[in-house]
């Protein structure tokens, strides 16, 4: 009875999203293991096992989840149909006797519904976790949101492979890029404006608007409201990362800033890591920033509620 309550209280994975592409090449980028393993970030290799006629398709996967951990698991394709509607359905089970890895047993489908404008690619899944109640919380709270993102992202990659024609390789690349640049723009902005103007309220920075004709008590409460600003657009630049906006911000305050603090003091322009090579180098991460924030995957662009009413998932096995 507790293990139905369970199971119960899980919500099914469902992610869809529309691809503008004739609905048998969206069949073949999924079905064949060549191709499914280059645009889906949960499989690292998807391998066919050897099967006599009439029985199931079984396969292996595998997914390094850090350097030197890998986790595999063996599948089992329910099977392919052909509606008389022109809409498809694939099925399969799936289970990992690595004690390693969260899922025990799990079941989903993809469904390929055509459309006037291509496909409406969507899946729903539910799997069974492992390690007893730590794992039932574990998947709850960070595995089942992290990894339903990952189904997101993957059919996002998907669409745009199918679509614009960009390999998975070269979405993948671009996305890691732009989360570098992102994250190295947002922490620069972040350590700048806490630690040396609100935390500690640097003297440096202080001299700075002296210079430019504070008097010292004012300067402090000005330098701490620069760090407070910063630390803002801080989160601003990851909270905005898709809009052009903060990237641009940033690029443009760095010269004015560089000449504010040359008029207040020339000299500091040839000293270590001075205004002008940090502004350079933060104009060259949000240059990177907006060079490759279009055309990567998003996982918030595909659905993560069904819009109508979808099958459910079959019992676990």
């Amino acid at each position: 009875m507790k293990a139905n309550r369970t199971a119960r209280q899980r919500r099914p994975i469902y992610v869809e999203t529309r691809i503008n592409a004739p609905i048998e090449r969206v069949w073949d980028a999924t079905q064949q293991p060549g191709q499914h393993q280059r645009w889906d970030l949960r499989f690292g290799t998807i391998s066919y096992l050897p099967r006599a006629d009439g029985e199931p398709q079984r396969f292996t996967y595998a997914t390094t989840v850090a350097p030197g951990f890998t986790v595999g698991g063996t599948g089992e394709s329910l099977g392919d149909r052909d509606r008389p509607d022109g809409t498809r359905w694939s099925g399969l089970k799936f289970w990992a006797a690595d004690r390693r890895s969260i899922i025990d047993a799990g079941a989903g489908y993809w469904r390929y519904i055509p459309t006037d404008d291509g496909v409406r690619f969507l899946t729903r899944y539910d799997y069974r976790p492992r390690w007893g109640r730590a794992g039932e919380f574990v998947d709850r709270w960070a595995f089942r949101p992290i990894f339903g993102w990952a189904t997101a992202w993957s059919f996002d990659r998907l669409r745009l492979w199918l679509e614009d024609g960009t390999p998975p390789e070269r979405s993948r690349s671009q996305a890691i890029s732009h989360a570098v640049a992102v994250s190295g723009l947002a922490g620069v902005f972040a350590y700048q404006g806490l630690v040396p103007k609100v935390w500690k309220v640097d003297g440096g920075e202080v001299a700075i608007w002296q210079g430019l004709g504070l008097p010292r008590r004012r300067a402090r409460r000005v330098v701490r409201a620069v760090g407070a600003a910063e630390a803002a657009f801080a989160v601003a630049t990851v909270a905005r990362s898709n809009k052009r906006w903060p990237f641009v911000v940033a690029v443009a305050a760095m010269p004015a800033l560089a000449i504010g603090a040359a008029k207040a003091d020339r000299s500091i322009l040839t000293k270590a890591f001075n205004p002008a090579s940090l502004g350079v180098a933060v104009a060259s991460l949000a240059g990177v920033a907006l060079a490759t924030k279009e055309g990567r995957p998003s996982g918030l662009r595909p659905l993560r509620r069904a819009p109508d009413l979808q099958p459910d998932v079959e019992e676990l096995p």
